[in-house]
């Protein structure tokens, strides 16, 4: 694809002809869960719609009733808790260095998981505007934030056809640094 894809949530099917790579700007409003948030999630239910909704795993920084940073936290930590969040029909996840084989494969045919740079909190927050929050007694860096987000630049670090650019990077390296492990 040329130039970025606009995308606004909630996601649905348009999300399935994207490819690992592609780049996209996000509007609308997404929710943050890091652990706390996705185990409060499956043991008291998903406090929002989550037919085409997208996660952040991201702990924001929130003062003053706005977003004062939010960069993304390690996906890889979530790995074995986002299929509830799926099969729910959540289309889209977002965070920093990609997710396991089973993610990937639990994406097939239903969503993607978007990368976004590790670092570049204070640009993610000035994408963002605060509009409410769930489970707040986790804690600012826990509890299920809804921010609506204005063209915030991604990057599809894994498609719903199972692309994985983490995992291509990974076989990359290997034959290129294999010998010097």
């Amino acid at each position: 694809m040329t130039g970025p894809v606009r995308l606004t949530t909630p996601l649905g099917d348009e999300v399935l002809r994207l490819r690992a790579g592609d780049r996209i700007e996000l509007s609308g409003i997404v929710y943050t869960a890091r652990d706390e948030a996705h185990l409060r999630m499956q043991k008291d239910g998903i406090p929002f719609e989550p037919e085409g909704a997208v996660i952040y795993h991201c702990g924001p920084v929130i003062g003053n009733g706005r977003v004062i940073a939010a960069g993304p936290t390690t996906s890889a930590r979530m790995n074995g808790m986002e299929g509830f969040l799926i099969d729910k029909g959540v289309r889209g996840l977002i965070g920093k260095g990609g997710m396991g084989a089973t993610v990937r494969n639990q994406l097939k045919g239903k969503g993607v998981y978007f990368a976004f740079t590790g670092g570049c909190a204070a640009l993610a927050s000035s994408h963002m505007t605060l509009k409410g929050v769930f489970y707040e007694d986790l804690g600012m860096a826990e509890a299920v934030w809804a921010i609506e987000f204005d063209r915030l630049p991604l990057v599809v670090g894994i498609d719903s056809a199972g692309g994985d650019i983490f995992d291509a990077a990974r076989k990359q390296a290997d034959v290129a640094f294999g010998k010097y492990r």
